[in-house]
């Protein structure tokens, strides 16, 4: 149970009438052994057998809250959690990738709290509640700058990043007109370096971001994922939270998308998640070309359009994304995932590619990418034409 936070409340800005914002107070899940996050399906993803930690992070109700639901699990203080030597110096970690993403866990305090535009997937990047996943995509970029190990870090400072939410979304006022991103509200991305559903198996910290945006009507949080937890579907979004469900043929998941939720799980969860009051979309991606794909993209938009109701597809929109790839991660998964490379890495198709934060990447040359592209745009419009593509790059 989360313990409340000694000393003098922040204060908030007051709120602007004008937009009748209801500031209701989080409905989260405790931190108990109840609901999906007590399961054993839970525990074989996410068996906390090690804490990492700041020492800010601990004195936080937060923090309280995530070690009350580990009870006997030993802590070592750190003075940053981004360099933890035994996590991120050391290259013996890569034989132990997977284990240290199931018995690991960070904790520690965003002191950088900005939110900085995107204008692809959401209007804005807000600053989440973590960084790292318990998950082990084989193309997942955020190890790129951790080194030999990616296991969750948690930022326990949850009401500090919910205070500067709610400041930009009122400084904003509303949307002005329609994009890509949205029709009539602002856009925020709450989970750019981790997996919100994921992060709901250890604390409230998704649960006070989808309690937030319930109260901020101009905006409406959004986040992909990768795993079905059922216990996101009591947290009552009505319909200002956007749940983007990633899907890949289901051949390029086996190999790529380790410790996730098969697709057709997360396929056939959509319209429970819809049901709940969210806002339900689709990720192709990443899109991986290699002998055969056409066929199983063509296959999988089938089974898209057999099994979803009427009403999912009416409201659904994709964004399609090409693969992104790195030397270093190329480097890592030789070391843990050899089979992986086999086709994510591929120097005849792809092109050195600076990312918006900087990164020197690798993509598939321009003129490849671009027929691939024309490709499943057609596919989309022959197997699924009611799956409304957002953008694609």
């Amino acid at each position: 149970m989360t313990q409340p936070p000694t000393g003098p409340a922040p204060q908030e800005p007051e709120q602007y009438a004008l937009f009748a914002y209801e500031d209701t107070p989080p409905s989260a899940p405790s931190a108990g052994a109840g609901g999906f996050r007590g399961s054993p399906q839970a525990r074989r993803m996410l068996d906390v057998r090690e804490v990492y930690a700041e020492p800010a992070a601990l004195v936080t109700p937060r923090g309280r809250q995530i070690l009350a639901g580990l009870p006997g699990v030993p802590v070592t203080e750190v003075p940053s959690h981004w360099r933890i030597p035994s996590l991120h110096g050391d290259d013996g970690n890569v034989a132990r990738w997977t284990r240290i993403k199931t018995e690991a866990l960070v904790l520690g305090v965003r002191h950088t709290l900005a939110t900085r535009p995107n204008g692809r997937s959401a209007d804005w990047i807000a600053p989440g509640g973590s960084n790292g996943c318990a998950m082990a995509c084989a193309y997942c970029y955020v190890p790129r700058s951790k080194g030999y190990a990616n296991p969750i870090t948690l930022f326990t400072n949850i009401e500090a990043i919910v205070a500067h939410i709610r400041r930009h979304v009122r400084a904003q006022g509303p949307k002005r007109e329609p994009n890509q991103c949205d029709a009539q509200s602002w856009v925020y991305d709450i989970g750019e370096n981790g997996d919100c559903s994921v992060d709901a198996l250890v604390c409230d910290n998704t649960a006070d971001l989808v309690s937030a945006f319930r109260g901020l009507p101009t905006a409406k949080a959004s986040f992909a994922t990768k795993f079905v937890n059922p216990d996101l579907l009591a947290l009552d979004p009505r319909g200002r939270t956007r749940v983007r469900f990633s899907i890949m043929p289901a051949s390029d998941s086996r190999l790529l998308d380790i410790r996730t939720s098969p697709v057709a799980e997360r396929i056939a969860a959509a319209a429970d998640f819809l049901d709940a009051g969210y806002e339900v979309h689709f990720n192709l991606s990443p899109v991986v070309l290699r002998p055969g794909w056409q066929q199983d993209w063509a296959d999988l938009l089938d089974h898209l359009d057999d099994v979803l109701p009427a009403r999912v597809k009416e409201q659904s929109a994709a964004e399609v994304i090409m693969l992104t790839h790195n030397q270093q991660l190329h480097e890592v998964n030789l070391g843990w995932h050899p089979r992986a490379e086999d086709v994510l890495w591929q120097p005849a198709a792809q092109e050195a590619k600076r990312s918006q934060n900087g990164a020197v990447n690798v993509r598939y040359a321009l003129r490849i990418k671009q027929d691939a592209l024309a490709r499943l745009r057609g596919l989309i419009a022959t197997r699924a034409p009611w799956l409304r593509v957002r953008y694609a790059f």
